[in-house]
């Protein structure tokens, strides 16, 4: 019996500690200044197709319907829940540009070539996260700035996985970021 009582315990502490982090997330955006990457929202698949134009969505995997709820679920509550929204940067890729766009709105995004997927050339790759992280060190603004990327790109930048639309709160470090909270948009 005793038992039991432990796994059930231990069972609902596992199931309301995303809703603590996420409401932990929120606290930290409420404040404002803060820098958040933010996974494009549900694209069924994995990588692109071997015709992949990145000036043409139909080469590319792109949003699904319930990608498309999903980003412009992200923005609503953003605008209900979070600070001022200052500037919101996106990768060039399709699925990444429509999530920061139905979220945020056509006008308020910034295509920053950095946020996209990371090349397989580790020189390259090393070169984007160090763009990125520039980026950021030179962000004064008091607002949150948002940047839509891929969650394989906040794996290799912040070192925890993310999941398709989940935003991760971050502090830039030395030679990459460090995680200080996320928010589930699921």
């Amino acid at each position: 019996m005793l038992r039991l009582a432990a796994a059930l315990a231990a069972f609902f502490l596992l199931m309301t500690y995303p809703g603590a982090a996420t409401e932990a997330g929120w606290a930290l955006m409420r404040n404002g200044g803060q820098v958040v990457f933010l996974a494009n929202a549900n694209a069924p698949g994995s990588g692109d197709p071997s015709n992949f134009d990145i000036e043409n969505c139909r080469t590319q995997r792109n949003l699904s319907d319930r990608g498309r709820q999903q980003a412009r679920r992200i923005g609503a509550l953003m605008a209900a829940r979070a600070g001022p929204v200052e500037q919101v940067y996106s990768s060039r890729y399709c699925r990444a540009l429509e999530t920061a766009r139905l979220a945020f709105g056509d006008d308020e995004v910034e295509i920053f070539e950095a946020l996209d997927s990371l090349p397989d050339d580790e020189q390259r790759a090393a070169d984007a996260t160090r763009q990125v992280l520039d980026m950021i060190r030179s962000y004064t603004g008091s607002g949150n700035l948002i940047l839509v990327t891929h969650p394989e790109n906040i794996m290799a930048m912040v070192g925890t996985r993310a999941r398709e639309g989940e935003a991760v709160i971050v502090a830039p470090g030395e030679d990459r970021f460090h995680k200080i909270g996320s928010i589930v948009f699921n």
